[in-house]
């Protein structure tokens, strides 16, 4: 086994199933009026006292529940069968009827990366304060994006920002902007180009914004007569792209640990999966980070990017190019010889590595890195974003063995030209070791990013698919056992 000395901190995250947020519960269309009925059918002194009932059991879990409540009775109100007036007291409780609270990690939180915060003013020398994102999992399997603050010390001791019971769902930008020609790009990737698609684009700008699309779209379909079948499956295909590219903004009164990305797109309704975050700094200087994830429907998966500068405003788009599939895409932390650069793994078995002009657009994946060892035999990928060192980018990646389990280990790639593998760990960094190897899916740690702080490697990482944990080693000692193993050809 390796010699590297691995650290455990004493720092765990469990799920907690106090952490809800109020989603529309939205039963059958027969059923919709048959309970509205209800609603209306109570005298006013009723409805007051089934509404002081449901303020005095939740108003104490969420920030505002009355304009959460207030939307969802918006969602039905088309159903309402009556013009009399009707008081906000039953339009509330209407919501409240059409309402539930998901708990948001009551399965787990796992899968964690970790980032330098945008914000490292006001603390002591040495320390440095972190942001880390974390896939959260409830009922129905649904996964979304959490996030954790914290500092490590000048020592290295971890520390997390008190985390609020509260949480609360972005504001989604109602008119969003889209680029012509990235979304040009990926209509023609979903073999979506016919005069219909010609004639909706035609009357747009390089930017526009979704209801000038909206316009545009209803142009063409408003002057095509009669609709085809092929006019139908265009437009549902363009509006579809269209809400898979959208933009969520957070208030900045918001601690990091109130903040959630909750699946908002067709493309993702079954959740977001292992987001990872890097900071990005561009050949000017100029910083913005970036976060590649998994959108999953319930049958296909579609990685997809978020952009962001301050954890607070938020694009989320997809990604184009032939290589775009499959999971577990990284992004190198800045340009290469004036390229971007990812890791990814389209075979669901080897990691690749690929160059763009654009953080959007990826294609000619390349093989860097096949199973060698056993504990490696069945699959290898990243588990997040390379590390750049002195020596050469550290990769930290997770191998599948027998009885499928998940291993992480480290490989080092040349700082110019890292399509070559200098050094490979031929035994694991990281194991799950007692009761580590329990949880939902057992015998697996796993990471979605790393940072560096000082001289040592911070990697957090998901124990079982249930929990996470962190753990750190020194910089030097890992690069020395590194560059002590031959690097291993990729054929």
């Amino acid at each position: 086994m390796n010699p590297i000395r691995i650290h455990r901190h004493e720092l765990t995250l469990q799920p907690e199933s106090s952490r809800v947020i109020i989603r529309p519960f939205i039963p059958d269309e027969s059923l919709i009026t048959t309970i509205i009925g209800r609603a209306l059918a109570l005298t006013d002194e009723e409805v007051e006292f089934q509404l002081s009932s449901v303020r005095r059991e939740f108003n104490d879990r969420h920030f505002d529940i009355e304009s959460i409540l207030m939307h969802h009775f918006g969602i039905v109100e088309r159903h309402i069968f009556t013009q009399r007036p009707m008081s906000r007291e039953r339009q509330l409780l209407i919501g409240a009827l059409f309402s539930g609270e998901y708990a948001l990690e009551s399965a787990a939180i796992f899968n964690p990366s970790m980032v330098p915060h945008p914000d490292q003013s006001g603390l002591p020398e040495g320390a440095q304060r972190f942001i880390m994102s974390l896939r959260a999992t409830g009922e129905g399997h649904i996964s979304s994006i959490e996030f954790r603050a914290g500092t490590i010390s000048a020592e290295g001791r971890i520390t997390l920002d008190p985390v609020s019971r509260f949480v609360t769902e972005p504001e989604i930008i109602p008119d969003p902007r889209y680029q012509k020609r990235r979304f040009c790009i990926k209509l023609h990737e979903m073999d979506c180009e016919n005069a219909h698609v010609t004639a909706v684009m035609a009357t747009l700008g390089e930017q526009f914004t979704r209801s000038d699309l909206n316009k545009s779209v209803g142009t063409v379909r408003h002057e095509t007569v009669p609709a085809s079948h092929e006019l139908t499956r265009t437009l549902e295909s363009i509006q579809w792209l269209a809400d898979s590219n959208y933009e969520v903004r957070f208030s900045e009164k918001l601690a990091i640990s109130e903040r959630i990305i909750f699946p908002v797109s067709p493309n993702e309704t079954k959740g977001i999966e292992d987001a990872r975050f890097v900071r990005f700094e561009d050949d000017d200087g100029t910083v913005i980070y970036y976060a590649t994830y998994t959108a999953y429907n319930g049958h296909d998966i579609l990685p997809q990017l978020i952009e962001t500068t301050d954890f607070l405003h938020f694009h989320i788009l997809t990604l184009n190019g032939d290589a775009v599939q499959n999971k577990g895409m990284a992004l190198f932390p800045r340009r290469i010889g004036g390229r971007y650069a990812m890791l990814s793994r389209q075979d669901n078995e080897n990691l690749f590595i690929m160059f763009s002009d654009s953080p959007h657009h990826w294609s000619e994946p390349e093989v860097i890195l096949r199973p060698c060892s056993m504990w490696e035999s069945v699959k290898v990928g990243n588990c997040g974003s390379p590390i750049e060192t002195e020596s050469g980018w550290v990769v930290i990646t997770h191998g599948v063995g027998p009885m499928r389990k998940y291993c992480i280990g480290a490989v080092l790639l040349d700082l110019d030209d890292p399509t070559k593998v200098i050094g490979r760990l031929a035994d694991p960094l990281l194991c799950p070791e007692g009761k580590e190897r329990e949880g939902y899916v057992p015998n697996v740690v796993y990471s979605c990013g790393s940072m560096l702080h000082g001289d040592r490697l911070i990697l957090p990482f998901a124990v079982s698919d249930h929990s996470s944990a962190v753990a750190s080693v020194k910089l030097e000692d890992l690069l020395s056992a590194l560059l002590q193993q031959d690097s291993q050809p990729v054929a």
